[in-house]
């Protein structure tokens, strides 16, 4: 049984996905940009989707936009900003009701697909620059998101363990930029970096819903008209295998919790083989609450408010987060050390195997519940510059043997311990 079928054609250098499917009551369009992660680009481009999305030459304002998408039918758009890997993702998403179950005829999909081109080709500009006053706006939102990743202690030490474990590699940039250099960033600097992006991104489209096919097609070809460039987005160069030296890295805030994160290498990606024993691996070791660490760290030894691991499997990294006292920080080490010896040691039950494969299975399926969900599955493909369906994605899953999720766990390395503890007595709390 296939689930779906995802129709690919060329358009203009722009890769357009077309998933025909019944399931879901709307039309969904998702426009994803992908980059290399550079220092010296990454806070423009995490401005840029932001201010696409706030005018264009044919609503010059957020309240013209807002009107035309409530005449949609109420139809939504979002901008948001992901990092996978050591690339830099925009991604700009729409809903629009399916005009099918409408009495009167709207061409609501047309109308949705001209808003998209809209905002990524005909922006609102002033001479050869963005809107000044929507530039200072969105300034001030970005160094907001930039201060939440701070302030949200849980947030902060994920990102301090990962600038300490990746210091000279892209992956350390935060998705969000700096904020010094937002400070320092002028609207004719970024519509100059924006005309790049349109010749240098790697663009997908992706349409899900039910419509005809021919006729959408049709729509965006009429729509997307843009100098048509190669989009040749560069291979990123194959990652030489970091020299891994356990560290140990201590900080203090005036937190009430401790924060314990630890960075481990996998050596596998995405696009290896052994990807789907690294999924099951995780889900044994730290991805569900039957896992490892739950068990051992959290429950057995009540030495965590939560504990938890999760792979970034696009830079093939591993991260355990858990939440313990101060005082348990050599304790809970050890305990997560053990756990992962247990796992290269292959100490987990045939039943642990099959529960874990039937909780990714379905963790799968209600991933493509929505058709937003399904889009970040089908994405996966595209940044990795690979091939798999999502069937595939499933049989690989439930084929995984114990064997090879021990040869998967043989290969992880241990990087950056990463401690951010109170200050003072408060530190207990």
């Amino acid at each position: 049984m296939s689930f779906f079928e995802e129709k690919q054609t060329k358009l203009n250098g722009m890769t357009v996905h077309t998933i025909k499917t019944d399931k879901y009551k709307t039309n969904t369009l998702v426009l994803k940009l992908l980059a290399p992660l550079k220092k010296e680009t990454v806070t423009k481009r995490a401005l840029l989707p932001y201010v696409l999305q706030r005018a264009t030459a044919r609503f010059p304002s957020t309240g013209q936009i807002r009107h035309h998408l409530d005449g949609l039918y109420g139809a939504t758009l979002f901008a948001d900003l992901t990092k996978k890997g050591e690339n830099h993702i925009i991604t700009l998403r729409m809903e629009v009701a399916n005009e099918n179950f409408l009495t009167e005829k709207t061409p609501l999909l047309e109308e949705a697909i001209k808003l998209m081109s809209d905002i990524l080709l005909r922006p609102l500009l002033n001479g050869d620059a963005f809107d000044e006053s929507i530039i200072k706006e969105e300034k001030r939102t970005l160094k907001q998101r930039i201060q939440a990743a701070y302030d949200d202690k849980m947030r902060y030490s994920n990102l301090r363990l990962v600038q300490e474990m990746c210091k000279d590699e892209p992956y350390a940039l935060h998705v969000n930029g700096e904020m010094e250099d937002a400070d320092a960033l002028t609207a004719a600097e970024l519509y100059e970096y924006y005309q790049r992006v349109l010749k240098e991104d790697k663009l997908d489209f992706y349409l899900i819903g039910d419509f005809c096919e021919e006729t959408a097609g049709k729509m965006i070809q009429t729509h997307f008209t843009f100098a048509a460039n190669s989009h040749a987005y560069p291979e990123l160069e194959k990652q030489v295998s970091q020299k891994v030296e356990e560290k140990e890295v201590i900080e203090e805030e005036d937190v009430k919790q401790g924060k314990l994160n630890i960075g481990y290498r996998t050596n596998c990606t995405y696009k290896d083989e052994q990807y789907f024993a690294l999924q099951v691996f995780n889900g044994i070791f730290g991805g569900f609450s039957h896992s490892k660490l739950f068990i051992n760290v959290r429950e057995k030894a009540s030495l965590a408010y939560y504990a938890a691991s999760r792979v970034e499997s696009h830079k093939g990294l591993l991260m355990v987060m858990s939440g313990i006292e101060v005082g348990n920080f050599d304790r809970a080490v050890s305990i997560i050390k053990e756990q992962m010896g247990a796992m290269k040691a292959g100490d987990f039950t045939e039943e642990d195997l099959v529960q874990t494969k039937g909780m990714i299975r379905n963790q799968l399926l209600e991933t493509i519940d929505t058709s937003f969900g399904l889009c970040e599955v089908l994405y996966q493909n595209a940044a990795a510059n690979a091939g798999r369906t999502f069937d595939e994605l499933l049989d690989g899953i439930s084929q995984v043997t114990k064997e090879e999720v021990v040869a998967a766990a043989s290969n992880i390395q241990l990087d950056t311990i990463y401690f951010l503890k109170g200050t003072g007595a408060e530190s207990d709390g």
